[in-house]
């Protein structure tokens, strides 16, 4: 990346994408067309000049200007019987409210809340996935089970796979907001699961639209890659597995009792593929961490989206990185638009004001998408004409018709 880098990010995606129809324009328009105006230049920080430093500064720089309060609801899987956090973001509270055994600033939701969280209004809700260890629309944030100092009682963490937490989550949420428009993000590994859940779901989503960052896509190409640099085995495949071992030590009595694992082995790891080797791999059922590695991916998922969706990357992201990512399917799925910077890292893209750009493209379109979207139609041959409510009653989103329920 240059010193002083300030460029357009290269746009990814099939020739003919879907169509919308928006309030602002008379025809339908291609997602590609819509998209393509709400990605600014990223205007790079000129003292993180590639992506380690952006990605380092990630760790070290001050906290973020802007303060997030939160209630925590738990929930329990209806199959396994397994418990995660979901955390809803709600207004400022005092520090004094704020629970002792959760994060700072988030507390636990009081059962009145619980019992008044439905609501039959129609504001927008983002549905928020994080990584490995840690607008005018409405968030929570579901917490892979482990994490965020939420308790589990099932024998098991969780997966780049597990797309099941995340199904209920959208299950409840259709169910106590039947009026709110869905939405979903998903950062680093997050985003693959939010990939993997979008694909499994096809046409029957019920998210209207969704954004995925720094996605690893890949997880043996980007196991490999960390490999053979030493920043890559050194850094951040020894940080991520001490990370997952933390989260093993902290809820040790309940995973111990899989007699599957071998306690020892896990605490002899130092990278993250011997954690996922020894623990991950073995409570999931598969025989190999290549196995899980490869059955993970969500690369092939990409091509069975069906709402949507927005990538963005960083051709310099160490974690996430550039061979692994799958140009070629998101250029055949028309309802991919994937845009590209040169420099940013892993989650950080720091530019030359403090900023953050990921945020603006992120906030862009879905702003956009919420207040100007109200249908998708599916691809068609542009020597046709385009024939208005095509895709009435195939399941495509449509804000004139109601929100089903689950």
């Amino acid at each position: 990346m240059p010193f002083f880098n300030s460029s357009a990010p290269t746009l990814h995606h099939a020739s003919k994408t879907v169509r919308l129809r928006t309030r602002s324009t008379d025809t339908p328009i291609q997602l590609s067309t819509f998209a393509a105006p709400l990605i600014p230049h990223f205007h790079a920080n000129p003292l993180l000049f590639n992506g380690h430093l952006q990605t380092f500064w990630t760790a070290a720089k001050p906290h973020d200007p802007f303060v997030v309060h939160y209630a925590r609801r738990h929930f329990t899987h209806p199959v396994d019987g397994g418990h995660f956090a979901v955390d809803f973001v709600v207004p400022e509270f005092p520090a004094s409210q704020a629970s002792g055994d959760l994060p700072e600033r988030t507390r636990h939701m009081l059962p009145t809340e619980e019992e008044a969280l439905g609501a039959e209004d129609n504001r927008p809700m983002l549905v928020a996935l994080h990584g490995l260890s840690g607008g005018s629309h409405e968030v929570c944030v579901v917490n892979a089970r482990g994490c965020a100092k939420s308790t589990i009682t099932s024998k098991q963490l969780f997966n780049a796979r597990w797309t099941s937490d995340v199904r209920e989550v959208v299950k409840y949420l259709r169910r106590v907001f039947p009026n709110r428009p869905l939405y979903g993000i998903g950062f680093s590994l997050g985003a693959n699961i939010l990939t993997n859940y979008l694909g499994e779901e096809g046409a029957e989503c019920e998210l209207c639209a969704a954004v995925v960052c720094s996605n690893p896509w890949d997880l043996m190409i980007n196991h490999k890659a960390l490999m053979r640099s030493w920043l890559g085995r050194e850094i951040y495949s020894k940080v991520m597995g001490t990370n997952m071992r933390a989260l093993f030590e902290q809820h040790f009595e309940q995973l111990v009792k899989d007699d599957r694992i071998d306690v020892e082995a896990v605490r002899r790891g130092r990278h993250l593929h011997e954690f996922d080797r020894d623990l991950t791999a073995k409570v999931f059922g598969y025989q190999t961490v290549g196995e899980y590695y490869r059955d993970a991916s969500s690369t092939d998922s990409l091509l069975k989206v069906r709402v949507p969706l927005l990538v963005l990357h960083a051709r310099d992201d160490p974690i996430a990185v550039d061979e692994a990512v799958p140009y070629d399917e998101a250029a055949a799925n028309p309802y991919v638009f994937m845009a590209v910077t040169d420099g940013g890292g892993h989650l950080s893209w720091f530019e030359s004001d403090g900023g953050r750009w990921f945020a603006k493209p992120i906030c862009n379109f879905l702003t956009a998408f919420e207040s100007d979207v109200v249908g998708v139609l599916p691809a068609v041959d542009w020597s046709e004409p385009v024939i208005e409510g095509a895709a009435e009653g195939n399941g495509h989103f449509d804000a004139s018709q109601s929100k089903k329920t689950i």
